[in-house]
């Protein structure tokens, strides 16, 4: 569980930036080389690749480097469990609203009687 824990840290913190988002949104339309992927933002290569090394450390891109040429892929499993951890979260909170909703009938028609 603290394992998990921690990939969701990583994965949230990774997912705190808007440039890293956008390179996780691109990805999604398939592997780009890393120039192509640092053409829309206005900042260096190094600064780039910095917002690329936290995205890999948290697990959610792989780079394979061939000659000059480094491609990156999404890791979507990594996005799936961060989903997972949504999902899991809207359901904890509809059944507390749920009770919420059943306690306040309950308290309703209790003042009718």
């Amino acid at each position: 569980m603290e394992n998990n824990q921690t990939d969701l840290d990583s994965i949230f913190q990774a997912l705190a930036d808007p440039t890293r988002r956008a390179v996780v949104q691109r990805l999604g339309e398939g592997s780009a080389t890393v120039s192509e992927l640092a053409a829309p933002f206005q900042m260096g290569l190094p600064a780039f690749l910095k917002h690329i090394a936290v995205l890999e450390a948290a697990g959610l891109v792989t780079s394979i480097k061939v000659g000059r040429v480094r491609t990156c892929t999404l890791e979507e499993d990594k996005l799936e469990a961060a989903a997972g951890w949504f999902q899991d979260q809207r359901e904890q909170w509809k059944a507390r609203y749920e009770q919420l909703d059943a306690l306040l009938d309950t308290l309703k028609a209790r003042k009718k009687t």
